[in-house]
């Protein structure tokens, strides 16, 4: 065996990963416990739903909600969160999912939490409702833009103030008797959100597991109400079975189900047995994990990332906190293009060509700056990246 690491066996380039828990940069590293349980998990056999349903006991206990399931990360549980609001149990609306025709299929959502990560409720065969404006929604026009067509109102976490509040869209919808379902990929931390979200009404909420969690990068957690977890597994489970030796053939007697659904459209979305036991070992690690010693580690880093930029001439940093809204703070680098002698577009670029390769966080960089996040930074690897800026703005600005 090699003693190189994997990635370099296959030509593909380790990076420094300084902007978060992005996804396109491999989330974060999966804790050690994690990856020890999955290869454990990976040498037997076990009946999938029976492993879901400990599965939803564990995460029913974590969350306080009445019952859970693994699914292959937040998007995924948005999809599927949609899609059990809409065909609840009903074989016939399982079926014809993504055709929602004839069933109760609008989301509302406000116009202030819109973003490209709905996608996956229209994935579902869900129509967009928008209410309010981007600073702004009135409760009335919730009440209005509720009626027998609407599905679920998807509330995300972590969004600016202005729109409603989650309770006020709780209060409002379950008036209607309307479901609501919280996007919280990115919720955590604070860890105290696992909770929050449940105990403030809602009837589901997705958390990703590949993020504050360290659990597999395709894994997350989808808590909430019993009848609506029971609809999610029928729409992910395999359903290559016969239902006179069905795991759930009692609930087909005693009428709780009309019948045996078809494959769900749940089903491309699988979730191993080694990401479920990964993601539980994850999930319970980070209920009991040491939160404010994470808090004292990251000032630590930005302060000294902070003094080492502002050494850096044509650079300042400012130290902020995360743009998502979790307790992560993050040092801003603004870039003066007439004394550093290039653009942030270029350093950014710069950082991601060299070796080692440094990926930060982009947002702000037609506005002349990037974030540096530590929240995903090894030992030693500070030290890295204040050294290739020094290089970088050496080579053009003496």
């Amino acid at each position: 065996m090699s003693d190189r690491s994997i990635y370099a066996q296959l030509r593909v380039r380790e990076i420094i990963h300084a902007a978060g828990t992005k996804t396109r940069l491999g989330g974060t590293l999966m804790l050690p416990e994690a990856v020890d349980a999955m290869v454990q998990a990976s040498r037997a056999f076990v009946k999938m739903e029976e492993l879901q349903e400990r599965a939803g006991q564990i995460i029913a206990q974590v969350t306080g909600a009445e019952s859970g399931y693994v699914t292959s990360g937040a998007a995924a549980g948005l999809l599927q969160a949609v899609a059990a609001c809409m065909a609840g149990t009903d074989p016939a609306r399982i079926h014809r999912l993504p055709d929602s025709t004839g069933m109760p299929n609008q989301v509302i959502m406000q116009k202030g939490h819109r973003m490209d990560y709905d996608k996956p409720a229209r994935t579902a065969g869900a129509e967009m409702v928008e209410i309010g404006f981007a600073g702004e929604t009135m409760p009335w026009e919730l009440e209005a833009a509720l009626n027998e067509r609407t599905a679920a109102v998807l509330h995300a976490a972590n969004r600016p103030a202005g729109p409603l509040s989650l309770p006020q869209v709780v209060e409002i919808a379950h008036r209607h008797k309307v479901p609501v379902i919280v996007d919280a990929a990115g919720a955590l931390p604070p860890p105290e959100n696992l909770r929050r979200f449940i105990a403030e009404g809602a009837d589901l909420v997705a958390f990703s597991g590949g993020k504050a969690l360290r659990g597999p990068q395709a894994s997350g957690v989808l808590a909430g109400n019993a009848d609506l977890i029971r609809s999610v597994l029928l729409q992910h489970q395999d359903m290559d079975v016969r239902e006179a030796t069905w795991t759930y053939r009692t609930d087909l007697r005693t009428g709780i189900l009309k019948g045996r659904p078809f494959h769900g459209i749940g089903r491309p979305l699988k979730v191993g047995k080694e990401e479920i036991v990964g993601l539980l070992v994850a999930l319970q690690a980070y209920v009991s994990r040491d939160h404010a010693a994470d808090a004292r580690r990251w000032q630590k880093q930005v302060s000294s990332l902070n003094n080492g930029v502002n050494q850096i001439k044509g650079l300042k940093g400012t130290i902020l906190q995360e743009h998502t809204g979790r307790p992560v703070p993050v040092v801003r680098v603004d870039v003066d293009s007439t004394v550093a002698g290039m653009t942030a577009v270029e350093i950014v670029t710069r950082l991601e060509e060299g070796e080692p390769a440094i990926c930060v966080d982009d947002v702000p960089v037609l506005d002349g700056g990037f974030l540096i996040n530590p929240f995903s930074l090894q030992d030693g690897e500070l030290e890295l990246i204040l050294g290739q800026l020094e290089k970088i703005l050496k080579r053009v600005t003496v």
